[in-house]
């Protein structure tokens, strides 16, 4: 099982799923409309490393961050 952790905005509670892939997860989290835009925007960090492959292999205790983008002053 993986965690998937929203951070940022997104203001969504952590959830643990069952995937092989990250493009299981994107297939899932596609379905819920308040997260649509949230993908289009995010990048993902794979056990605090910022990945760019969907098709890379998740292992148990994963942990999955979708990071949105900030602006700083």
């Amino acid at each position: 099982m993986v965690r998937v952790n929203f951070l940022g905005p997104i203001k969504k509670e952590s959830i643990f799923l069952e995937l092989k892939n990250l493009k299981e997860l994107k297939e899932i989290l596609q379905k819920d409309e308040s997260l649509k835009e949230w993908l289009e925007l995010c990048a993902l960090s794979l056990n605090d490393e910022i990945v760019s492959s969907l098709d890379i292999a998740l292992k148990d205790k994963d942990e999955i961050n979708l990071l949105p983008p900030v602006s700083g002053g």
